[in-house]
């Protein structure tokens, strides 16, 4: 089998995105993405950057109505938005491992029974029996819902427990396409999980000279500011849903940068976070590969980027620096 650049994988990954939404997506009607993610994790700014692109490239349009979980206003997407399609923003909230999320989804599901919403790709994760019978209820009584999926287990779950369409599609990031790395300070840089997803606790102590980091670390000042310029560059406008977007777009934006400049420090990375791994492969960095708690990252490469000789999927934290020292090294090498 012959392994793909990462460019020729994300132009292929783009098309099928684009192929799974183009029904669902027209030039003349109003949208609306719902679950802006105002958080620190600069993967949900990824996926949401690559939403916005896949919008103005493929329709040279941007969403009419947004929101958070907490500023959601059924009367304003209602006004704004009165007819078209509704998507929730995409990642790996779907199930009850993150509750707030769920919640919310299910509730504009029961919220707008008549509507169209678009679920953009998720993986979907349940521990609890309860929980996923609640969900399938709400789904069922549906009838106008489509939810995207971005692996093969997810798709049969989904086919399995909820009465919907259901498709399986690559993760939104992919549509910001290739970007240029910026200078490497490490030959090798662990970005490893710090929140519930984790898989024990990663010891590197024996790696004095590999830096071990997450990026859910962030100034709240610099945000704060990335949204206030945002904001004033649709002042003159005096539409708030423009005031909105511009302002949330901004901190997108500061998150992704950051991000890419954290990743960017490692000539090789070693990680168990889906988008440091997909952000690698935009980066066209070396990266190994270990799991999540759920298994979302082996499922995800499974499914749409296994088939590159950036990424390794590593058996252990051991297992996975020795490659990525391996690759570092070989990166140094002048060319044939």
């Amino acid at each position: 089998m012959t392994l793909q650049s990462n460019q020729t994988l994300i132009t292929k990954l783009e098309g099928m995105i684009h192929d799974c939404l183009k029904d669902y997506i027209s030039h003349d009607e109003p949208l609306a993405i719902l679950d802006f993610p105002d958080i620190r994790n600069c993967g949900d700014s990824a996926i949401w950057l690559g939403e916005m692109a896949y919008l103005d490239k493929r329709y040279g349009k941007r969403p009419t109505y947004v929101s958070r979980i907490y500023d959601f206003s059924a009367e304003q997407l209602e006004q704004t938005v009165p007819t078209g399609p509704i998507f929730i923003h995409g990642g790996g909230n779907f199930g009850d491992i993150w509750d707030a999320h769920q919640d919310f989804r299910e509730q504009v599901l029961e919220r707008f029974p008549h509507r169209q919403v678009i679920q953009f790709p998720q993986s979907i994760h349940y521990k609890s029996q309860a929980r996923l019978d609640e969900s399938a209820r709400v789904i069922g009584r549906h009838k106008h819902f489509v939810l995207l999926v971005r692996d093969e287990e997810s798709k049969e779950f989904a086919l399995k427990h909820f009465d919907c369409e259901v498709r399986l599609c690559p993760d939104m990031a992919f549509c910001i396409g290739a970007i240029q790395p910026e200078e490497s300070e490490f030959p090798v840089l662990a970005m490893l999980r710090s929140d519930i997803e984790k898989v024990g606790n990663a010891d590197l102590s024996a790696y004095p000279d590999i830096p071990k980091e997450d990026w859910t670390t962030e100034s709240a000042r610099r945000v704060r500011v990335a949204k206030a310029l945002g904001a004033a560059t649709a002042l003159l406008a005096l539409k708030p849903a423009e005031i909105r977007l511009r302002k949330l777009d901004a901190a997108a934006h500061n998150r992704v940068r950051r991000g890419i400049r954290q990743i960017s420090r490692g000539r090789t990375i070693v990680t168990d976070r889906l988008h440091v791994h997909i952000c690698s492969l935009l980066l066209g960095r070396p990266h190994a590969v270990l799991d999540n708690n759920y298994g979302k990252i082996r499922r995800f490469m499974a499914a749409f980027s296994g088939d590159t000789d950036l990424a390794y999927k590593a058996t252990s934290l051991d297992d996975g620096i020795a490659w990525a020292r391996s690759r570092a090294g070989q990166s140094l090498l002048p060319a044939a």
